[in-house]
């Protein structure tokens, strides 16, 4: 918990019971008082000079688990007060450090607060600034507005596919994503295993026929295999998934505009599937090579017109600020680009120097912008969402994000991602196919959350994908059991 918070102000802290005369000497302590109101206090003591904080809250009725998360709330607001003083630095999400502050939101509207108590709750209980928490409560009415049954998903599912295959990989990536080749027929293999666990949670789906809400093929690059692969693979989801035709949406990543190709855009439109995603990341040629992504900005440019032209209706850009060795410039020749194309969503995606990535392993080799600087940029992309048109309609967070900010998706109205809203607010489970899959089963009733993960790695999948397929037939066989008729 402190650890979290400390790494919002200074990079790899370490949170110590005991410290070293030369060290920051940090004291906590909580006391509870007859009236039921919990005080929290700290002192922070830095060459002689004292940081003091004082944080009260009422108690709530509740058991242990109650009382501890307010525990470690009111610790983690007196902790957060003198780091900020000390600093200069004020954390516009307060105390939250978990990536989905929209699902407190919805809890709090769920419990049966007002736009306006839930707004004032995340701000008091949470240290939320009045920005973030207007901008969660637009967020959230948009998103109920585009998904008016959103609390009432529970009963159905979604299904995510995972194809594990890109170009190259991103510096930044740590997404399941292997250099597509043909050696040792990797890629054949990896899709016979496919289309054998489609066919499996098939038939579990048809036996208590289930709705289907969304379809998520996701990666890597879901458009890296070849078009004929595209065709046969969408052909075995067809025939084995249930009720396909009140499936509500069904989104292709085609992120990589070097794997787009007339042919399949044209097994696309065979399946009537017209959301996809072409992801520019960029519009410098310089920051594409940096970051390891081979095709060129005239070619997101290119295949983006000819996703269109040939009838792609629903077509989604990233962008991401704080790519190596981008400042106000870059970021705003991105914005002026993508106006020329207007895509259906955009996502403003913040970097995020994630652990196993490239960019993490090398930090000293890419240099990317200050804390201001990225701030700014974020700025810069809201406004011109408005300007041309887009709504915020979904946010998440990572850990070791740039200037502590968020990703936030955007769309002309109509045009949101209703499985990048299920996903983030966690409201249905979603199954995971494929390799690097995860699937969240949520309990219905309790909304009580397990996940399961497939291998990242191919040749992992293909030799246990059998054995997940079972594993997964469990915990769904366990929140979904079959009615019996009487």
């Amino acid at each position: 918990m402190f650890t979290h918070l400390a790494n919002l102000f200074f990079e790899q802290t370490e949170i110590c019971s005991e410290t070293d005369e030369e060290a920051f000497e940090i004291s906590l302590a909580m006391k509870l008082l007859e009236k039921g109101i919990l005080v929290g206090t700290s002192q922070l003591i830095v060459d002689g000079e004292e940081f003091n904080a004082e944080f009260t809250e009422i108690e709530e009725e509740g058991d242990n688990k109650v009382q501890t998360r307010q525990l470690k709330r009111v610790y983690s607001h007196v902790f957060l007060d003198v780091l900020e003083q000390f600093t200069g630095m004020r954390q516009s999400w307060g105390i939250l450090t978990g990536i989905r502050p929209m699902k407190l939101y919805h809890k709090y509207r769920q419990l049966g607060h007002s736009c306006e108590e839930a707004k004032q709750t995340l701000m008091s209980k949470h240290g939320v600034s009045l920005e973030k928490s207007e901008l969660l409560v637009k967020i959230a009415n948009v998103q109920l507005r585009t998904i008016p049954d959103l609390y009432d998903l529970q009963h159905g599912v979604s299904i995510y596919i995972g194809i594990p295959f890109c170009p190259t990989k991103c510096a930044y990536c740590t997404f399941p994503a292997y250099a597509i080749h043909r050696k040792n027929n990797r890629v054949e293999n990896f899709l016979d295993g496919l289309h054998e666990e489609i066919r499996e949670m098939g038939k579990w789906l048809t036996k208590r026929d289930m709705k289907i809400t969304t379809i998520y093929f996701g990666g890597g690059t879901p458009t890296s295999i070849e078009a004929e692969e595209m065709d046969a693979l969408y052909e075995t989801l067809y025939q084995s998934f249930p009720n396909m035709d009140t499936v509500r949406e069904i989104t292709v990543e085609a992120g990589r505009p070097d794997t787009i190709t007339p042919e399949k855009i044209e097994v696309l439109n065979k399946w009537g599937i017209d959301r996809i995603s072409v992801n520019p990341q960029s519009y410098t040629d310089e920051t594409l090579k940096v970051i390891g992504r081979h095709h060129s900005v005239q070619e997101t440019i290119d295949k983006f017109w000819l996703s269109r032209n040939m009838g792609m209706k629903n077509i989604n850009m990233d962008l991401i600020i704080g790519l190596p060795n981008e400042g106000i410039e870059e970021f705003q020749h991105s914005l002026k680009e993508t106006e020329k194309m207007q895509p259906e969503s955009i996502t403003v995606h913040t970097l995020s120097f994630k652990r196993a990535s490239e960019m993490t392993r090398n930090k000293t080799k890419y240099k990317v912008a200050n804390r201001e600087t990225v701030e700014q940029m974020m700025k810069m992309g809201e406004q011109w969402t408005v300007d041309n048109g887009y709504e915020p309609y979904y946010l998440y967070r990572q850990k070791n994000i740039l200037g502590n900010l968020e990703n936030v998706g955007y769309a002309k109205p109509g045009e949101e991602s209703l499985y990048n809203i299920i996903i983030m607010e966690e409201v249905q489970t979603i199954i995971g196919v494929g390799c690097g899959a995860s699937s969240k089963f949520i309990e219905p009733e309790t909304g009580a959350i397990t996940q399961f993960y497939n291998p990242k790695d191919p040749a992992a999948y293909i030799l246990t994908y059998e054995e997940a397929i079972q594993k997964k037939i469990a915990y769904l066989d366990e929140i979904f059991p079959m009615k019996v008729n009487k």
